[in-house]
């Protein structure tokens, strides 16, 4: 603020538009806030004001003075169990201001501002899943939504336009709570949010939603061992009409299935997948509006597919290029894909025989992160390679020992 010759109810107002941007509602940030933040009473604010402060002043948490929620001690509970998390995750859950709750008994017809509500509530979700990743308590939450949102359509009457509306939305807080599952490696539970997401976009007749759910089973599918399926659950979103009209879809469900080829060892179709999402991400209008749940797909994500397929197919090379390349552009406020990325980075200078920066660059995972889903999958196998690889060397030692504080 000093900095930039910033008052206080100047910053209070820009937070507050930055929370509107992200869930769709004016913040409700006042002064005092601010005053607690600057005297540093309040040292860890929750999720949704960190990343709103994180947005509008371009540096981290800790840039700021915070402590970030991410970086836990040893000791920690994981996100899901910390109280702490529990009232950041609530704040963001009711970003929008108001509950979720049916019209009163004389309003028996929805409108749009109950699907401006529900859609302000499918932000925060997605905002939620930025910071923290797929917790239970996410998972159950976006379920929840979803099911209160059935419930609204059952209970009140609506346009053929707004019912539709709804349904998409509804849609799409279970696509959330499946992609909670799956990157909370709860396979099991995933597969149901499937049927589920696609029965409710269709009857939205909702092609995007459709185009999210069949991307993220292929994903399911690809953890569960299932290549066919996986490869097929790809194709299914790249034939959608989505993609043919926008080419920011293409590219996703492009670099996708370059991670599905290279799980089969198929190179040439791995490497081509890659370059035409590249060609598709360049042609793309990325000022064009999308649905929140597309935020998060961006050239740093484009490179992020890009060193999982390489990373498959022991590219180690490549696989660090677009590793590091994408952590050039990754966004601040994405702690999980950060911490994906460098054990990703990690995995491929292991391959190369670098063993220090290997370490170091898995070190810099936060311990909170590092126990949580798809970023523990990769450093458990991080660490089996290392130990196979070199294991008399002091840098493995230190590992070790980082590794059973962390996890």
């Amino acid at each position: 603020m000093d900095d930039h010759k910033i008052k206080v109810g100047e910053l209070t107002s820009l937070v507050n538009k930055e929370i509107e941007a992200l869930t769709g509602h004016y913040g409700t940030i006042n002064e005092r806030h601010v005053y607690k933040l600057r005297s540093g009473e309040h040292r860890s604010p929750n999720a949704l004001l960190r990343v709103a402060l994180e947005r509008v002043t371009g540096l981290t948490a800790a840039g700021l003075g915070f402590v970030p929620r991410g970086k836990t001690t040893p000791d920690s509970p994981a996100p899901e169990d910390d109280p702490v998390y529990r009232r950041a995750f609530l704040a963001a859950a009711t970003a929008a201001g108001v509950t979720l709750t049916a019209p009163s008994a004389t309003q028996r017809r929805l409108g749009s501002a109950d699907v401006d509500r529900l859609n302000a509530k499918l932000a925060a979700v997605v905002s939620m899943d930025n910071a923290y990743g797929g917790t239970v308590e996410l998972q159950q939450h976006a379920a929840a939504l979803a099911e209160e949102t059935v419930h609204l359509q059952n209970t009140h009457t609506a346009s053929s336009r707004i019912r539709s509306e709804l349904y998409g939305v509804a849609a799409a807080f279970t696509a959330s709570a499946m992609w909670a599952a799956i990157d909370g490696r709860r396979l099991d539970q995933a597969e149901p949010y499937l049927d589920r997401a696609i029965t409710l976009a269709g009857l939205a007749n909702n092609k995007l939603i459709m185009f999210r759910a069949w991307g993220h089973a292929g994903i399911m599918y690809r953890h569960l061992g299932r290549r066919a399926d996986a490869i097929a659950a790809a194709e299914a979103a790249r034939s959608l009409g989505v993609t043919r009209n926008d080419p920011f879809y293409a590219s996703l469900a492009w670099a996708r299935l370059a991670t599905f080829h290279a799980d089969s060892g198929d190179a040439r179709a791995s490497v081509r997948a890659i370059g035409l999402a590249q060609d598709s991400y360049d042609r793309a209008d990325h000022a064009k509006h999308r649905p929140p749940w597309m935020g998060f797909y961006d050239q740093a994500e484009l490179d992020s597919l890009a060193t999982f397929a390489n990373l498959r197919l022991r590219n180690w090379t490549a696989a660090e290029r677009h590793a590091h390349r994408c952590l050039t552009t990754l966004r601040p406020d994405l702690d999980r894909n950060r911490a994906l990325t460098y054990a990703n980075l990690a995995l491929a200078q292991l391959g190369q025989g670098d063993i220090e920066p290997a370490v170091a660059a898995a070190r810099t995972v936060a311990p909170g992160l590092a126990r949580h889903g798809r970023v523990g999958g990769l450093l458990e196998a991080f660490t089996t390679q290392l130990t196979a690889v070199a294991p008399r060397s002091p840098d493995t030692a230190a590992w070790h020992e980082h590794w059973r504080t962390a996890a």
